[in-house]
């Protein structure tokens, strides 16, 4: 199952394409951060995608694949790529990562995270300073 939460907390459970697009379009000081979290009894880890709006207005893009070894980032200013990459990641597309050059930023995470099957859980994207 498909959960979006927003800096203020959850928003929507299987959310459709259109409320995904809301959502990144509401993005502003105080709610500037979107995770999408795919949840699944069978399928153990943290799997999800999350945009921050950062402060000089362009996008950081983070994915996780399970662990904490299979996280990523980078950086656009482009809303269309950032709503085109959400959207491909929440249908399993193959290529929605092709639009980015991504930087593994698993070394920003401890030991203890790198057990963790924890989800995301509201907390925001990582600040490093990797761009792509």
């Amino acid at each position: 199952m498909l959960i979006a939460t927003n800096e203020r907390g959850p928003v929507a459970k299987r959310p459709s394409r259109p409320a995904i697009g809301k959502m990144l379009a509401d993005l502003q000081r105080g709610n500037a951060h979107l995770v999408l979290e795919r949840v699944a009894e069978e399928r153990p880890g943290s799997w999800y995608i999350q945009v921050l709006l950062r402060e000089n207005n362009t996008f950081q893009l983070e994915y996780r694949d399970g662990v904490a070894e299979l996280h990523f980032q980078t950086q656009t200013i482009s809303p269309e790529k950032v709503l085109a990459a959400l959207l491909g990641w929440a249908g399993a597309a193959t290529n929605w990562r092709d639009s980015f050059m991504w930087n593994n930023i698993s070394e920003q995470f401890g030991p203890r995270d790198r057990e963790s099957s924890e989800p995301p859980g509201g907390e925001e994207p990582s600040t490093g300073a990797r761009t792509g």
